[in-house]
């Protein structure tokens, strides 16, 4: 009975064994849009094995070490996921002289892809900012600097809008502004002061709207009553760069730092207190930004800020202002999203493949 057990536990273990790489990869697309990246950031598939490449273990990790590595492959990961990109900067070579190009050689030796999705993690709304902001008890929270929607309202930068003057001169227009790459057209019926018009909109791209407005400066018998207008794209309620956040009820600091060491799992946490303040003060808004939140933070008005690591200067801008600040070191704002992740990629895959955390990961830096 014990083998008929075993043997019905390696079939069960093997129908939900892997998944496509392509496939895998659009489905953590769909959980977490590349979109929502910053700019600057290395975010997606950073080593790729040749294809086609399956994938039956999927390791998480916030760093990717050479220890950690080490571990993945040791328990046969076939693609690691890092929260941080082990690749930032670009490789001239790939050698055995440092460990990032090390990290590199192991991973395609045994045919291991490297995933990393950062700040695209940072910004969603099930992400690493709002597992932060668990921590901190009842509150409501929105993102410090909210994401734009990827691909709304529309393609294009600028709308065009004018009046066809002849209704004999409208496909000679139209066809002329079709032939500029870049812009979609677009025709609709007007009454201006009590006159039919024919109106067009155009949507085009940066480079379009400069060719569409040197034509329309060389025909301007076409047309009149122009609008250029600016497309903006909407606002994300829920996506972001850190949070704001603010508590349902007013708490003391002490109680708050006591908060955020348990959500934490740390014994010591780094405090600045604002001036004025005291552990007894009440902290009723924190924003908050996961690993090195400066840049996010600057120019919050909270009663405490809430991330890794900022700098000296920084802090004392904080302070002076009479914000509290709490830093963690930088990855202990993050990894422990982790085992958050692990859960909601086990449901979105529909338990397709393994899903395992490093154990070996960890902050670099220690209290001694």
């Amino acid at each position: 009975m014990g083998r008929a057990r075993l043997v019905h536990s390696l079939i069960y273990s093997s129908s939900r064994s892997f998944m496509d790489l392509k496939a895998l990869l659009s489905s953590l697309n769909d959980f977490a849009s590349l979109s929502f990246a910053e700019s600057w950031d290395n975010v997606g598939l950073l080593v790729e094995p040749s294809p086609p490449h399956t994938v039956n273990t999927l390791f998480l990790t916030n760093d990717l070490t050479e220890e950690v590595m080490e571990e993945a492959l040791q328990k046969k990961a076939d693609l690691i996921l890092s929260y941080h990109p082990p690749i930032f900067r670009p490789m001239k070579r790939i050698t055995w002289k440092t460990w990032k190009e090390r990290l590199v050689i192991r991973a395609l030796e045994n045919r291991v892809g490297i995933y990393s999705p950062h700040t695209a993690y940072d910004a969603a709304p099930q992400g690493v900012n709002n597992w932060l902001a668990k921590g901190l008890g009842v509150c409501t929270s929105r993102p410090i600097h909210p994401s734009k929607a990827p691909d709304y309202p529309t393609e294009g930068t600028h709308r065009v809008e004018f009046s066809v003057t002849h209704t004999q001169d409208l496909d000679k227009v139209i066809s002329a502004l079709k032939e500029i790459a870049g812009v979609s057209v677009t025709s609709f019926s007007a009454r201006t002061d009590d006159e039919e018009q024919t109106r067009l909109s155009l949507n085009c791209t940066q480079q379009a709207l400069m060719q569409v407005v040197a034509f329309l400066s060389q025909n301007r018998q076409f047309y009149q009553k122009t609008e250029i207008l600016s497309l903006e794209k909407p606002l994300l309620l829920y996506t972001g760069m850190g949070r704001l956040c603010t508590l349902d009820e007013s708490v003391s600091l002490e109680t708050m730092i006591e908060r955020i060491k348990s959500h934490l799992k740390l014994s010591h946490v780094r405090l600045a207190l604002g001036i004025g303040k005291t552990l007894e003060s009440p902290v009723k808004v924190v924003t908050l930004c996961a690993g090195s939140g400066s840049s996010v933070l600057q120019g919050t008005d909270a009663d405490l800020y809430l991330t890794g690591e900022m700098s000296h200067h920084d802090v004392l801008d904080a302070a002076s202002q009479g914000i509290s600040v709490i830093l963690c070191e930088h990855s202990n704002t993050e990894r422990g999203f982790l085992s958050d992740l692990r859960d909601m990629l086990d449901a979105h895959l529909e338990n397709k493949i393994n899903i395992i955390l490093s154990e070996t990961d960890r902050d670099p830096l220690h209290v001694i």
